[in-house]
């Protein structure tokens, strides 16, 4: 379907969802917040697609946070209705059973800091700044942003990043936890590329296992997470993917992983 704040393309497996609003920096209002759950929605139950690419247009933005314009005008009731919509959003993308990437190529502030860390992923330009700045606007994060940074960065970092509001470069960022990889400039596409590649030709079943176990045992005890992480693997056991891959292993060959 088209749509007006989002480039979608696939390839190989690789579904690339572009935030398309240069002139706003690529900025979440609620349009795109929509969109963006109806292209999730999609990808979900289309076979062709097994690694999502979530970038934003141009070079310098991911996405530079919430549309100001719009966030203003909201009453406390439309901004608890606008925050549990975003919400849902980054839940849907970290409950994805397929593993999504963000590209980073500039800035990640408020609302897209919060969007890159419910990616599985997080690739970034050396040239890259991150932050949750609210708080110079007399707000907090709103999109999840103190729960995932918490988790991903620690107490520490969660608090100096919210409450002073500030922007730190990509490779304290990655120190800190909050990414996953800082490559130059000019190698972020190829990168990018590679990985998702690797991921489209992985056993989907093993993926969607690996991606469900880490998410469970996270949020609850070990023993629970061991037990899940016990049926996954029984799962994929009963899998052709995982007769294909211990043959190939054993015939010193690339496996074909069909997704069956």
């Amino acid at each position: 379907m088209p749509y007006a704040n989002l480039l979608i393309e696939t390839a190989g497996g690789i579904r690339s969802i572009t935030i398309n609003r240069p002139d706003k920096l690529n900025a979440l209002n609620r349009e795109t917040v929509s969109e963006l759950r109806s292209a999730f929605d999609q990808a979900a139950t289309d076979p062709r697609v097994r690694v999502i690419v979530l970038a934003g247009s141009g070079t310098k933005a991911f996405v530079a946070g919430a549309d100001i314009a719009e966030l203003a005008r909201l009453s406390p009731v439309e901004a608890l209705e606008f925050s549990r919509y975003g919400q849902e959003l980054m839940l849907r993308i970290e409950r994805f059973g397929k593993p999504v990437i963000a590209k980073i190529q500039g800035f990640a502030l408020g609302g897209g800091m919060e969007l890159a860390m419910s990616c599985h992923l997080r690739i970034a330009s050396d040239a890259a700044k991150i932050g949750q700045p609210e708080i110079n606007l007399g707000i907090l994060p709103g999109f999840g942003g103190t729960q995932r940074l918490l988790r991903l960065a620690g107490r520490s970092a969660a608090l100096e990043l919210c409450l002073l509001g500030h922007h730190i470069g990509a490779q304290r960022a990655y120190e800190l936890g909050a990414l996953t990889r800082v490559v130059a400039a000019d190698q972020l596409d190829a990168e990018v590329q590679k990985l998702a590649e690797q991921l489209a030709a992985s056993a989907p079943q093993a993926i969607r296992g690996v991606l469900d176990a880490v998410l469970i045992g996270g949020e609850t005890h070990i023993e629970a997470g061991l037990d899940y992480e016990s049926q996954a693997f029984a799962i994929c056991a009963a899998t052709a993917d995982m007769k294909e891959g211990t043959s190939a292993f054993l015939e010193k060959r690339k496996p074909v992983f069909r997704g069956q």
